[in-house]
């Protein structure tokens, strides 16, 4: 049963009642105002489709809380010899006014209701569920297709609908780049869909006050307790200042690299200068930059080198060498 099955089954019901409410005098009057009544409701219940389970809970949690401060601060009230009709009218006005700021107070706090229905997880004792939210840069990527095929990744794969929302975006852009990039995005997604096997679900969660996607992705990670799986530099910086964890494949990359060190020889080939003066440049099969000294003539060759430091950055390894005579 879908939703257009139960919009149907409510039409038809409404209109039952509308017709058996005033089948003595004019049924079919009562028939019409049921249908019509009920065409409002569901016309009501489909411009709030962007209203979010969260945002609703949140919603009644603080409209119960409203309604039980309102009740005892009445009970007081009723403690003092006030007439009936001033009573009930204090009883009211407490009611809405309670209410009000229980429903704005709640839906202002509604990422911190951890306990709310819908971000209840449900588990099994002594058994942890780690959530593993996608971002956009780490699809486009394509790493992550191979990284689930070997099962290094564990508990729950999330691709939040607003990261989905953007590689359709990109695909569809009129730079040929960017849209060759969001195909790519949209073909590594379904493969890993497909053939991962690992759980993986769609996150319908959005926080529509939030422009940035990134700003979105950290938030929802700290609503959920997950972690980031992405290569942005910038957002893994911004997503670990913010105390949410982090898996960086570059940084995994470059942790598999193999060690080197100081005194170590190796063979490069010589592909390009380098920038400071009379340094050549090769590359490792890992596509690690070997920095040769004293090797500008020798572009082109293939030398035998001696490892003499190893840089670490934020962009990779650097390793730097001479030539051995």
């Amino acid at each position: 049963m879908n939703i257009l099955s139960v919009r149907i089954l409510f039409l038809f019901g409404s209109t039952i009642i509308g017709y058996l409410t005033l089948e003595p005098t004019s049924g079919l009057m009562g028939a019409v105002v049921g249908l019509l009544v009920s065409l409002v409701i569901i016309a009501a219940e489909i411009g709030m489709r962007k209203v979010s389970v969260s945002g609703l809970s949140s919603a009644v949690f603080g409209l119960l809380f409203g309604l039980i401060m309102a009740k005892l601060v009445g009970d007081a009230f009723s403690l003092a010899s006030i007439s009936v009709g001033t009573l009930s009218l204090i009883r009211v006005t407490l009611t809405l006014v309670f209410c009000y700021l229980g429903m704005v107070i709640a839906l202002r706090g509604k990422d911190e209701f951890n306990i709310i229905i819908p971000y209840v997880r449900l588990r099994k004792q002594g058994k942890s569920e780690d959530a593993v939210l996608l971002d956009t840069s780490v699809i486009i990527d394509g790493r992550i297709v191979d990284i689930c095929k070997t099962r290094f990744l564990s508990g729950k794969i999330i691709i939040p609908r607003f990261v989905l929302k953007e590689l359709q975006q990109i695909a569809d852009s009129t730079d040929p780049t960017k849209r060759q990039r969001g195909r790519r995005g949209l073909e590594m997604l379904h493969t890993v869909q497909e053939d991962s096997g690992l759980d993986i679900a769609l996150s319908e969660e959005d926080f529509p006050e939030i422009p940035e996607v990134d700003a979105k992705l950290v938030k929802l990670a700290k609503l959920i307790e997950a972690k980031i799986l992405t290569v942005d530099f910038n957002l893994n910086r911004v997503a670990t200042i913010q105390g949410v964890g982090v898996l960086n494949i570059n940084e995994l990359a470059n942790a598999l690299k193999p060690v080197v060190f100081p005194g170590e020889q190796m063979r490069i080939k010589l592909m390009k200068e380098g920038k400071e003066h009379n340094q050549a440049i090769g590359y490792l099969d890992d596509g690690t930059m070997v920095v040769v000294e004293d090797a500008r003539k020798m572009i082109g060759q293939e030398v035998k080198v001696a490892v003499t430091s190893v840089l670490q950055t934020q962009a990779g390894r650097m390793i730097f060498t001479k030539m051995e005579r």
